[in-house]
């Protein structure tokens, strides 16, 4: 398949669907007055924790079986998420682009250009090159890198480098053990390893967690400040940081260390595309840092992945 055909199947398959579902988000308040837009995001974003989410994470998990090709993903991607961390670290802390920010923005935009959106806008990705099973590369690397480096790294940024320990410090365990999707996982793992899985029931938690992307989307639509979306250099630089080094840093560890590169790392370079993940709103609230530079950095690497994306497929990155 060519590249423009590619690519139109791209625009109509993934890309429509998605900006529909985000833009349905953003304009919905505008036309029912009476939302209120705080509690329907809460609500909704505990139905994707609570539900929707685990309920996805145990489905693959349960019929996904592990191998090292499968775990060069979390691997690659987190490779890449260390070093486009460090990249904006020097870049807000150490050149002009960061003068006179104030701690709280530099942290959050360091988090935000570190960790992306893999699953909720990788997966619909990795489906249309890779075919539904791909779905695993977004799981595994979610559990296994996304979550830990975010509640460990991210955190540790967050009150050291944000607040410099004035937020207080949560225990990192507590909260991360407390997550229903880590849950999910390992008793789908469990299930898998020990050949104990259920087919009716995997079956059942993968039809209820469909609705973990569209609702996701949905709200990042609402999140996402559309009026306030002016570009300011420190949000753009670190947001190319992340759309643009993090797939390239990704490829070239692929290629240093597997050489010949199959599916699961093309798939991490997919996820090292996508755009900074909605989570980083929920850290800069926790410890009370730049919530409005969190969710600029959100919205403008949102719409420029479209842009993006397409330029690491012509580079040949993405196959």
């Amino acid at each position: 398949m060519s590249y423009s055909s590619q690519l139109a199947n791209l625009m109509i398959e993934v890309m429509l669907p998605v900006s529909l579902l985000v833009a349905v988000g953003g304009l919905w308040p505008r036309f029912f007055r009476d939302t209120p837009v705080e509690g329907a995001r809460s609500l909704l974003n505990r139905m994707v924790m609570y539900l929707f989410l685990p309920c996805i994470m145990f489905s693959v998990a349960s019929t996904t079986a592990i191998s090292a090709e499968l775990l060069s993903v979390p691997l690659l991607v987190g490779i890449g998420s260390l070093a486009s961390g460090g990249l904006i670290y020097v870049m807000v802390y150490r050149t002009p682009i960061g003068r006179g920010l104030p701690d709280a923005t530099r942290a959050i935009l360091v988090v935000g250009g570190m960790f992306g959106n893999t699953f909720n806008i990788g997966v619909p990705v990795l489906v249309f090159f890779y075919g539904l099973e791909a779905t695993r590369y977004a799981v595994f690397n979610d559990m296994l890198m996304t979550m830990p480096l975010v509640w460990s790294i991210g955190v540790w940024i967050c009150t050291r480098l944000g607040t410099h320990g004035k937020a207080g410090e949560p225990s990192v365990w507590r909260v991360t053990l407390s997550m229903p999707p880590i849950w999910a996982f390992v008793l789908g793992t469990t299930l898998q390893q020990t050949g104990l899985a259920f087919a009716p029931l995997t079956a059942a938690t993968w039809f209820i967690g469909q609705a973990t992307i569209p609702v996701t989307l949905f709200v990042l639509g609402m999140t996402i400040p559309w009026r306030e979306l002016t570009p300011r250099v420190e949000i753009l630089s670190a947001g190319m940081v992340k759309l643009l080094a993090t797939p390239l840093i990704v490829w070239a560890a692929a290629k240093m260390l597997y050489g010949s590169m199959g599916e699961a790392q093309y798939a991490s370079v997919v996820e090292g595309t996508t755009p900074a993940m909605m989570t980083t709103l929920l850290l800069a609230d926790r410890f009370r840092l730049d919530s409005g530079a969190a969710a600029l950095l959100i919205g403008w690497t949102t719409i420029l992945f479209w842009l993006t994306l397409p330029l690491i497929m012509a580079l040949g990155l993405i196959r």
